[in-house]
């Protein structure tokens, strides 16, 4: 299998962390988005979205959408568990990755393509203004949820933690900044940042 992906963008780099956590070694294929190799049609082929990241199956085949890409690999490789080992825990852990997700990782990606945008987009500050009002109320929910566990959904990373620290990530590349109030996040960034899945 082949991971097509960019450094910077943040779905594949949620990725490339789970994998990272899980211990896979695939072949990973940069596509430069700067570039814009992604619309070339080659990428388009494995894409029609011309998206990352793109998963590339043994028989040829491709895969799109993080999450559905992290899924099969849970499927594949259950151990160590970062969706949860009961119906119970897999919901908890699902709902928290679409809180970081919907509500931190989107508005992120939306700020910076509508002020600064690394793809060269233009500016939009009505859409960067109404991600910024949305951002508060998702950091507060999981800042809440953490609590001083060590990671989201309890002692032991899940794919909730790899979708948050992507959005981080990404947020700092686009100097968008996480309101250090939210105390309990900072730790947890800071302790995940130490990590070698936080250092791809």
């Amino acid at each position: 299998m082949k991971l097509y992906y960019f450094p910077i963008a943040p779905n594949p780099t949620k990725v490339r962390i789970y994998l990272a956590e899980k211990g896979i070694e695939i072949e990973q294929v940069l596509v430069n988005l700067v570039k814009g190799e992604q619309k070339s049609r080659e990428h388009l082929a494995r894409n029609p979205f011309g998206n990352l990241p793109v998963l590339e199956l043994d028989d040829g085949t491709h895969l799109t959408e993080s999450l559905a890409i992290i899924e099969l690999f849970e499927e594949l490789y259950p151990d160590p568990p970062m969706i949860g080992t009961d119906p119970y825990e897999r919901a908890r852990v699902r709902a928290l990755e679409r809180i970081a997700d919907l509500g931190v990782l989107i508005p992120v990606g939306r700020i910076i393509h509508a002020t600064r945008s690394p793809l060269g987009l233009p500016p939009v500050p009505e859409i960067a203004e109404a991600a910024r009002r949305g951002l508060p109320k998702a950091l507060e929910v999981l800042d809440v949820a953490l609590g001083d566990r060590p990671f989201l959904a309890g002692e032991s990373p899940t794919i909730a933690d790899c979708t948050l620290l992507a959005a981080f990530g990404f947020a700092r590349f686009g100097e968008v900044e996480i309101d250090p109030a939210h105390r309990n996040l900072a730790r947890w960034s800071a302790d995940f940042g130490q990590r070698p899945s936080a250092n791809l």
